[in-house]
């Protein structure tokens, strides 16, 4: 029974990522544009998110400053994070706005935020989309589904990757999958489409 319960996780998350493949093949490629053509100009990448996707923000950050696959020179990037060791005064703690803040401290024009959430709805990743278009940032923003309030803060020239899914778990599962393919198509750009080494 619990084998079966495993197994079907498996099929479940490998049906999302064949479905999810073509749908979000062209928002991956246009962040990845995004990415390169920030990185290129010497601007920076700011990454954040809420909760478990605060690690995967972490997490790409690191893929752009130590490399993902192959060796290359180090991309500017940063993530954010949420903690309240970031507000300067005691009486802001338990604010929504840390996020927003450190993106109005750090981002500059030319400069991208990176943008994590299942839901799209939470408070201070909204306040941090803001925050980046005041500063002129290009936002790309990973969600579930339709993104809820964050999607309809998007701008034109920002870049919506949507996992048509409700499940939190299936949505960070092609999450994690998506920064992968962000990753090795600004390496692929960068260093040509060799395969990287095993």
């Amino acid at each position: 029974m619990l084998e079966q319960r495993i197994q079907q996780h498996f099929i479940d998350s490998a049906d999302l990522k064949y479905q999810a493949a073509q749908a979000l093949s062209h928002p991956i490629s246009a962040a990845v544009q995004a990415v390169l053509a920030c990185v290129t100009s010497g601007a920076k990448v700011l990454a954040c998110g809420s909760g478990p996707c605060a690690a995967l923000a972490q997490q790409f950050a690191a893929f752009c400053v130590a490399g993902f696959e192959r060796d290359r020179p180090e991309l500017a990037a940063l993530a954010l994070t949420p903690d309240a060791a970031w507000l300067a005064s005691s009486s802001a703690v338990g604010d929504s706005g840390a996020l927003a803040r450190q993106v109005r401290a750090l981002g500059q024009a030319g400069d991208l935020l990176l943008i994590i959430t299942v839901g799209g709805n939470e408070p201070a990743l909204l306040q941090a989309v803001q925050a980046a278009h005041e500063r002129d940032m290009t936002v790309v923003a990973l969600t579930g589904r339709d993104g809820g309030a964050l999607a309809a803060l998007l701008r034109e020239t920002d870049v919506h990757i949507g996992v048509p899914h409700d499940r939190a778990a299936r949505v960070r599962e092609v999450h994690a999958l998506v920064l992968h393919c962000l990753c090795d198509g600004v390496d692929a750009q960068l260093l040509g489409e060799q395969e990287p080494p095993l």
